[in-house]
């Protein structure tokens, strides 16, 4: 079992697989899907107990708006094909996010596939999904606010911070991969990935491979982590 108990990954690459195999950018976001289904039996193989992806960033709404819809259509397709195979497998799904700007039926959907899994404990694939890391500790500043002006908290704290973030139920991950050979984070968690071990690959995401994703978890099984100390 991989000691990386919680993994991040940051999937990114499809629009460069797209135009180096000469296909369109939407046939690139479709081979990455499929690469992500792949992954999480890769991911469950090895071990891992969360799965962390960045399917679309609160950056990403200023694309082409027909990207943009076609990347929308694409997670309802998931929401609504996937699901049975989630349960069957006992995998929970989680989806963190600013759900605002997404249409009533993708949130509906979202609630429908969260309260259908909630009760697995195996194998948990979070989405971060209009997903923006600054969006994120905003969210949790306001929130706090409130509740401090209301007398509903008495202090603030780096564990009471955590346990309002959108990933409260998931643990800080042990690995952040990014794929496509960018070597930066993009938005991806950055409160939670403050002592996470980083691992970037020149590989686009949908032509990641089982041996390379099981290299970088060994990889991950030597490094000596200090947290500070």
């Amino acid at each position: 079992m991989s000691k990386a108990q919680s993994v991040g990954i940051i999937m990114d690459g499809n629009r460069r697989y797209a135009e180096k195999n000469g296909i369109t950018t939407l046939e690139g976001h479709k081979a990455g899907y499929s690469k992500l289904k792949e992954l999480l039996s890769w991911a469950e193989e090895a071990g891992v107990r969360y799965v962390t992806v960045y399917a679309f960033s609160t950056e990403n709404w200023k694309r082409d708006p027909l990207e943009v819809s076609y990347l929308m259509d694409l997670f309802r397709f998931a929401l609504q094909n996937e699901i049975q195979t989630f349960i069957d497998r006992k995998i929970r799904v989680q989806v963190i996010g600013s759900r605002s700007a997404l249409s009533p039926d993708l949130q509906k959907m979202i609630i429908s596939a969260e309260q259908k899994t909630s009760q697995f404990s195996g194998m948990t694939l979070a989405i971060a999904f209009s997903y923006g890391g600054r969006a994120e500790i905003v969210d949790v500043c306001a929130r706090l606010a409130e509740k401090y002006k209301k007398g509903e908290i008495k202090q603030i704290d780096e564990k009471v911070i955590s346990d309002h973030l959108w990933t409260a139920q998931i643990p800080d991950p042990d690995l952040v991969i990014r794929t496509s050979g960018e070597v930066r984070l993009s938005n991806f968690l950055p409160w939670q990935s403050v002592y996470s071990e980083l691992a970037f690959t020149k590989t686009l995401w949908p032509d990641l491979t089982k041996g390379e994703f099981i290299d970088i978890l060994n990889d991950f099984e030597v490094r000596n982590r200090r947290n500070g100390k």
